[in-house]
């Protein structure tokens, strides 16, 4: 049996695509809980449920939160993670799945200039390279994946909330690669939702459900976002959090540009079709996470 080495740049890899097949899944997930909650309730259901799941781990590593590391503990549960939960859920209401997905992709260049600017991190001109590679591949294969003219029509204010949601997730990373020592992965992301996750329950205990009950498959629904929050923010967190404490911040979060390519995936389980352009711009990703990874920031 093979032992997972992240330092070795293999499992790197491997790691990666997993991290983006399940957040490649996470825009259907959510789609499906809007249909009976609203989105304000997605989101907040969504953070606690992994409180919930993330319990156990948090009791028992609660001594470790002191005064060196409850600040950013904290940026790491608001900013890192409910703050975009709300944002995110919130612009579904309004924005197609393939236009979040390429503004999703923005992180690694929010990732890049916020560890410029604030954290006073280096790239070299090959990760730029890379992230630009990436992006104009992300969008190149969201638009030959939208039929007809709608797609730049669709373009909305809502898209603000996600291109928001990739500022707090460019700190976050940032947070987590060059402010935190001394903690796993699995550590720092149960002790931050142990700071964050009392908050959405007690939003969740005010309000409204009349709704979200009036509607035929509130469970089943209920049950659509409870997986997102166990596999798409529990385990998909706390393996990021690790990952990025092995490689470098924009490494870690170049997992957007890849996952456009599992939303498209699992188009293709609908009767979608592929184009050999679409191959090439999958290529262009493909390139660009490499270009981001081949010379670490310092």
């Amino acid at each position: 049996m093979y032992k997972i080495d992240l330092k070795n740049k293999f499992w790197q890899w491997i790691v990666l695509i997993f991290l983006a097949f399940i957040w490649g899944s996470s825009f259907i997930l959510m789609k499906k809980g809007l249909r009976s909650y609203s989105h304000d309730q997605v989101a907040a259901f969504r953070i606690f449920i992994s409180f919930l799941a993330f319990l156990p781990f948090g009791i028992k590593n609660i001594k470790k939160i002191n005064k060196e590391n409850i600040y950013s503990l904290l940026v790491v549960g608001f900013i890192g993670s409910t703050i975009p939960a709300f944002l995110f859920i919130k612009a579904q209401t309004q924005v197609d799945s393939a236009l979040a997905g390429v503004l999703n992709s923005l992180t690694p260049l929010f990732t890049l200039i916020i560890g410029l600017i604030f954290y006073k991190s280096t790239a070299k001109i090959i990760n730029a390279i890379g992230i630009f590679l990436g992006l104009t591949g992300a969008l190149g294969l969201i638009i030959n994946t939208t039929s007809g003219t709608d797609f730049f029509s669709s373009i909305n204010y809502y898209g603000l909330f996600i291109v928001l949601a990739t500022i707090c997730y460019g700190i976050n990373v940032n947070q987590v690669k060059y402010k935190i020592k001394g903690l796993t992965g699995l550590e720092l992301t149960s002790l931050a939702f142990m700071l964050v996750g009392p908050f959405a329950g007690a939003y969740l205990l005010f309000t409204d459900f009349s709704f979200a009950l009036s509607t035929n498959d509130y469970i089943l629904n209920l049950a659509y976002i409870a997986v997102l929050a166990v596999i798409g923010t529990v385990l998909a967190l706390a393996i990021f959090n690790t990952l990025i404490q092995y490689t470098s911040a924009l490494f870690g979060s170049s997992v957007t540009y890849v996952i456009p390519i599992f939303a498209i995936m699992w188009g293709l389980f609908d009767g979608e079709k592929l184009s050999y352009i679409q191959f090439l711009w999958i290529g262009f990703i493909i390139i660009g996470v490499y270009f981001v990874n081949t010379r670490k920031q310092k």
